[in-house]
């Protein structure tokens, strides 16, 4: 080894160790931050209040513990890789109920995502291997955005999607500006957090789709500028890249061809949005806002966006412009001749854009409703999707600060002041949040409040049975009864317990036969007004025990089947 290479490494060891201690700190800083935070909200009873972080739960704990188990129990709607991910800590009778072991994962992943976001800023802005002081004050400002965002505190202790998803996001977009930079291997690691991504959140097939296509494009560019051509990489490890990244999305869709007999279940079929929204339709409810205009449909996710930055107007608008201005900079920055490696780090940046496409397609064309309090339908619904542009928001007022910092023209006093007003911003605006409380939290507040009463009180009676008794129940509405009353899964009967393959029904599944003659398979049945179960009892005099009526939910009644 040389002594030209010995002496940079020597010069290299210090600056590395300071880097891994400052990743040190914000890891710890970031795990403190999630774990009271979930402690927070645990002993407020509000880690359980989504109904489908509830659902995600049971359906990975179907995979161990059904009538049927197995890897078909993870349906076709919702991704498998948090299901999966969640089935080691749900085998705990006590966390399963509790929620804790949905929330772990959620948890892990906010540490990794804030990690995440801190290095993003640092590779994308700095000069050189080494960071420099505005790159190095820019990456704790760009953590500090994500990581004290009230909404992604509150979601981060819930079993929802959103935390893991950012962190994939994060990192994928993380290894691809360090394959920029010129670190090949970076690039196999971004292709296998876009296909983690890929099986977590269908915003992740959006994301692969955007990723391939430039990068195909920079294959075949001629053009020596930065940007597109910054991603230019011979044809074989393109090929490979490729396979990864689709890898995970054709892997879903040989699953649902498979077990569904249509590689599209999950888009079109009974229980995907659309069908949903159809069902909505039908039933004389007018289409949701942004139906078929892609123009507005990316108002109202904008809008989402805002609120989850802040509960003042004009501080939501401003995070915003922030975003779309010093992101869309960051395609035509240039810091001198010599920098063009550090130039084109900065395009991947534009990916943490993804989300605006994405969400406005999905609420035009694809039956995903976003209302927000402030506009027309006047209430909550699916308003945490904003936080997908948190990352965006974050790395938009770290470059703000960055090139504050480096513009010389300025006195040191003035820039700052600059900085210092930029953190006054953010944190007026998250204390609007606090304020109010996180908009995520109240979305499942008020959608949530009825149908959490009716499953407590269900759960209340359930708990009263015999131990080892067999339930016959419709579950796909009302699984948290279940859950909170410590039933095993193995002891009900639900849609789950048949073969999914037999369409439209299958006449040997445990299901299908429980449902033609309940008292032959069950001790109890429980039916709710208007489900498969309440039709199948109709006229078999069954003895009824309790009936449930809570304001906006269907009636419950609990049977004596045998």
């Amino acid at each position: 080894m040389s002594k030209k290479t010995l002496s940079r490494k020597a010069k290299d060891a210090p600056s590395n160790s300071r880097w891994n201690s400052e990743v040190r700190l914000l890891a710890w800083l970031a795990t403190c931050v999630s774990v009271f935070s979930f402690l927070f909200y645990f002993q407020r009873g509000d880690v359980l209040l989504y109904g489908d972080a509830i659902a995600h739960m049971n359906i990975a704990r179907r995979v161990f513990d059904s009538k049927t188990p197995g890897l078909l129990q993870l349906g076709t709607v919702w991704l498998p890789l948090p299901h999966l991910l969640m089935i080691p800590f749900l085998i705990f009778d006590e966390m399963w109920r509790r929620g804790v072991g949905g929330s772990i994962v959620s948890m892990t992943a906010y540490v990794f995502g804030v990690i995440g976001m801190f290095r993003l800023i640092r590779s994308a802005l700095s000069n050189d291997a080494e960071p420099d002081a505005p790159a190095r004050i820019a990456s704790w400002i760009g953590a500090l955005v994500y990581a004290a965002n009230p909404n992604l505190i509150y979601m981060q202790t819930t079993a929802m999607g959103e935390a893991l998803y950012l962190a994939f996001f994060l990192w994928a977009v993380l290894y691809l500006i360090e394959f920029v930079r010129g670190d090949v291997k970076a690039l196999t690691k971004c292709g296998l957090c876009v296909a983690a991504a890929c099986l977590t959140r269908y915003d992740g097939w959006f994301l692969a789709a955007a990723i391939m296509g430039v990068m195909v494009i920079g294959a075949f560019s001629g053009a020596a500028s930065v940007g597109v051509s910054a991603f230019r990489i011979p044809r074989a490890k393109l090929v490979k890249f490729v396979l990864l990244t689709a890898g995970a999305p054709l892997l879903w869709l040989a699953y649902n061809g498979v077990v569904y007999r249509n590689p599209l279940e999950f888009a079109n079929g009974p229980y995907s949005a659309r069908a949903v929204e159809s069902r909505t339709q039908n039933a004389g409810n007018p289409s949701h806002p942004g139906t078929g205009n892609l123009v507005l449909a990316d108002m109202y996710f904008l809008k989402s966006a805002e609120d989850n930055m802040s509960q003042n107007e004009w501080l939501g608008r401003a995070w915003v412009v922030l975003a779309l201005a010093s992101l869309a900079l960051a395609l035509f920055y240039r810091r001198s001749e010599t920098a063009s490696r550090s130039s084109a780090a900065l395009f991947p940046l534009l990916f943490l854009l993804v989300p605006l496409p994405f969400y406005a397609l999905s609420v035009a064309y694809g039956g995903v409703p976003i209302f927000v309090p402030n506009w027309w339908p006047f209430t909550h619904y699916n308003v945490r999707y904003g936080l997908q542009l948190l990352p965006a928001f974050a790395a938009a007022l770290a470059m703000v600060v960055d090139r504050t910092i480096r513009h010389e023209g300025w006195p040191a006093r003035l820039r700052l002041a600059c900085v210092l007003g930029m953190l006054t911003f953010m944190i007026a605006s998250y204390a609007t949040i606090w304020r109010s409380g996180p908009i995520s939290l109240q979305e499942a507040q008020i959608n949530m409040r009825t149908r959490h009463q009716l499953e407590m009180q269900l759960a209340g009676w359930l708990q009263k049975l015999p131990p080892n008794s067999t339930l016959l129940m419709y579950m796909g509405d009302h699984v948290g009864a279940v859950q909170q009353a410590g039933i095993p899964l193995k002891q009900v009967i639900n849609e789950g317990n048949h073969r999914t393959w037999k369409r439209p029904i299958d006449p040997d599944g445990l299901w299908e036969r429980a449902l033609a003659d309940p008292s032959g398979y069950a001790d109890y049945v429980v039916a709710f007004d208007g489900d498969p179960v309440w039709r199948a009892v109709q006229g078999r005099r069954l003895s009824e025990l309790v009936e449930i009526h809570v304001t906006g939910q269907a009636r419950a009644i609990l049977f004596r089947a045998r």
